[in-house]
């Protein structure tokens, strides 16, 4: 089977239920992001991480690409697994990782280690995705499913930033201000 096909050439995509839209579409948007956030985690992963850091981050790579099928076909014919319906488990992870970090007091700047930084581009792509899919909700597209996972998911990328920081003994840039 070849990659190319043409078919893209005037500008648009094929969807999940075959249909044919713009590339620019919101939906093909926002399953974009999701690629995107997907291939960044991907990167992430390159880095050398401690073990519970790089288990998370095994696990989130199918989930998704589960989240990007669910996306990508308007009839809602790709059911979500429960760990993106129910992201009960980002939690506990982010609470983990909290108990490591110290307290947030200033606005942090992405920065520090390397393995961090990708972690906040990460999260900054996480919260592109769930801004389209919010859009797409508003619109009345059916994938509000996919909305607290990406939330949970942002949020447990931003902890993660830290908490690779403070195991590789680097502190958190913060903020100072407008002096």
């Amino acid at each position: 089977m070849k990659v190319y096909t043409r078919a893209g050439d005037d500008g648009s995509t094929g969807l999940g239920d075959g249909s044919r839209v713009s590339k620019a579409n919101l939906r093909v948007a926002a399953y974009g992001d999701v690629d995107e956030l997907n291939s960044a985690v991907g990167v992430l992963r390159c880095e050398q991480l401690p073990s519970e850091a790089a288990t998370e981050l095994e696990r989130i790579q199918p989930l998704l690409f589960e989240v990007g099928a669910f996306l990508a076909d308007p009839r809602g014919r790709f059911a979500l697994p429960e760990d993106v319906v129910h992201p009960d488990w980002a939690e506990r992870w982010i609470d983990r990782m909290e108990e490591e970090v110290p307290p947030l007091r200033n606005f942090v700047l992405p920065a520090g280690t390397r393995a961090a930084a990708l972690s906040h581009m990460a999260r900054t792509v996480c919260r592109r995705a769930e801004r389209n899919v919010v859009a797409l909700t508003e619109r009345g597209d059916k994938v509000g499913a996919v909305i607290p996972l990406l939330n949970r998911l942002s949020d447990a990328l931003f902890v993660l930033a830290r908490w690779l920081n403070s195991r590789a003994g680097v502190a958190d840039v913060v903020w100072a201000g407008r002096g």
